[in-house]
């Protein structure tokens, strides 16, 4: 028998979500272009009617030097969405989902399941020195003696322009415990500081420019009377009513981050989540005791925390002057507080601003009140609740998904189609938004942080929030695996700056047009095509304005 027999394979677009139970219904998408700059993907399916292992999988191109193959896994989710969810989902079963992108080791290859379809990422980063034209990148696939038992032939064009540096501020929150929990390492030891710039490079190399520094632990999804463990940047010694600060593990925390490439840096917050009213768990050394000096159980309005306040906020912003991050640094009063919470909010913020008011505070919060009354001058709503700040002309105004945005508008969740993770950046574009923020990129405990989970078998949280929303990256035995929804969420932020280089051709105006044409409704935060051709075709669009504009300027 020919084994060549035994095998399929076909090109598919990086939005294509192969599962191993479905047969696969896209047609094959067998060409492309991208933009100097840009970070390219595509994706090949495969199956065959019997067991084989070792396939090798084979790239020949003249740009191998540039393309990185991987092997999408499938990993476990229990809790896909939640039972009142919409319909652009592609499934609301339990089961095996694609997402971690996994090395193929030269030797293991990749296996093929008896009518299983399975897929390998093909990730080819085009680099300023990129040849243009078109370039034929194979993808082979060969037993361990070398038979051939299929081929794809993806015809990458290379246009002769440069995506502009990304303007958007975008942060996901850095869950420095969850590294060192997970890995077994001591808090900020060396391998602690390892692994944290190895992840950190990840997170700026998928457009994460803003990382979240924890001055003291960060008071977020914690159990009240509870507490995740202490990782805190800033030493603090305490003496009768006066304080003193190191700023030394915070200065190596800075230059760590700033060489890999952060250009923002957002400060942990200085009350607990939901509605300000303690502080966060803050360790030092109080007459020779190393001890928790507040917490859960410290008024967030009291004179004892006001005076820690007013004698450590000057000092962080000196050290901020002496290390010119005037113009880089923000900071958070409380995470997602609501209405009940406005009083103790609105305490929390004139506290602080009296420090800080040269420096933006942000917050994820979703009542327009907040930002009526003028307690927040930063405000982030959530993508379902943005209509009456935009409707108001918030000026810099940033948004926000998590666990709560599962209905019409985009997010994430391993159950949703690749699309709904992609239209953010056109959304982003369209409404011209400053920044973006999302809580997990690496959040490896249960809800309220009261266990380490395994993120290769638990995908929810414990059971807590739809699968995809708690992390985008796992932890790897040699540091971060990507997830398909990492990079495609990166596709949507190198759209955001192939709409500004148009923008500089074009106009905006004309560039928004292009976006909707032949569309029955505009694009909003809550209506987009549902469609994942349509996005592929609109890039494409998108590239060959931008060929033709910068092919006339040569």
């Amino acid at each position: 028998m020919d084994i060549s027999q035994a095998f399929t394979s076909r090109s598919l677009s990086s939005l294509t979500k192969v599962f191993p139970d479905v047969e696969l219904t896209e047609k094959p998408v067998n060409s492309g272009s991208a933009l100097l700059q840009e970070t390219y993907s595509f994706q090949v399916a495969y199956k065959g009617n019997q067991l084989m292992k070792h396939i090798r999988v084979r790239v020949s191109s003249d740009m191998n030097e540039n393309i990185t193959v991987r092997s999408a896994g499938l990993v476990p989710s229990e809790l896909p969405t939640y039972p009142d969810h919409d319909d652009i989902i592609l499934r609301s079963t339990p089961g095996l989902y694609p997402d971690p992108l996994y090395p193929i080791d030269e030797i293991e290859g990749v296996t093929v399941f008896p009518g299983q379809w399975r897929s390998i990422w093909v990730t080819v980063n085009v680099d300023e020195a990129a040849v243009f034209g078109i370039h034929d990148i194979k993808i082979v696939f060969e037993t361990d003696n070398g038979d051939v038992l299929g081929e794809e032939i993806y015809e990458l064009e290379i246009i002769p322009a440069k995506l502009p540096e990304q303007t958007l501020i975008h942060t996901q929150w850095f869950h420095t415990d969850c590294i060192a929990t997970h890995y077994d390492v001591e808090v900020f030891s060396e391998e602690h500081w390892e692994l944290i710039g190895q992840f950190v490079k990840t997170a700026v190399n998928h457009g994460i420019n803003m990382i979240l520094t924890p001055l003291f632990t960060p008071p977020l999804d914690t159990e009240v009377g509870g507490e995740r463990p202490t990782v805190q940047l800033v030493e603090v010694e305490k003496s009768g009513q006066h304080y003193r600060f190191n700023f030394e593990k915070l200065k190596r925390w800075i230059e760590l981050c700033r060489n890999q490439g952060v250009e923002y840096f957002e400060f942990s917050h200085l009350f607990t989540q939901w509605g300000a009213k303690h502080a966060p768990k803050i360790m030092g050394n109080d007459h020779g005791e190393y001890k928790r000096l507040f917490g859960w159980e410290t008024d967030a309005a009291g004179e004892v925390y006001r005076q820690f306040l007013g004698q450590f906020l000057p000092e962080l912003v000196k050290f901020i002057r002496q290390h010119q991050l005037e113009h880089q640094s923000y900071f958070h009063v409380s995470d997602e507080p609501n209405l009940r919470d406005l009083e103790s909010y609105q305490k929390a913020s004139e506290l602080i601003q009296q420090y800080l008011n040269e420096f933006p505070i942000i917050d994820a919060l979703s009542d327009y009140q907040f930002y009526e009354k003028g307690i927040v001058k930063n405000p982030i709503p959530a993508n379902n609740y943005i209509e009456p700040f935009l409707e108001h002309g918030v000026k810099n105004l940033w948004t926000y998904y998590c666990c709560g945005q599962y209905k019409k508008v985009s997010n994430r969740f391993f159950s949703m189609p690749s699309f709904r993770n992609r239209v953010h950046g056109i959304q982003l574009y369209k409404y011209n938004l400053a920044g973006f923020l999302h809580w997990g990129y690496n959040f490896w405990y249960s809800q309220f942080s009261k266990k380490p989970i395994d993120p290769f078998k638990n995908t929810d949280a414990n059971y807590s929030f739809p699968s995809g929303d708690a992390f985008v990256v796992y932890p790897g035995e040699n540091g971060p695996i990507e997830s398909i929804r990492l990079e495609v969420l990166y596709e949507a932020l190198q759209d955001v700056r192939a709409l500004c280089l148009l923008e500089g051709y074009i106009g905006r105006d004309n560039v928004i047009e292009l976006l909707e044409e032949k569309l029955e409704q505009e694009i909003t935060f809550n209506e987009y095509p549902l469609d994942a051709d349509w996005y592929v075709q609109k890039r494409e669009q998108i590239n060959r304005e931008i060929k033709k504009w910068a092919c006339s300027k040569v």
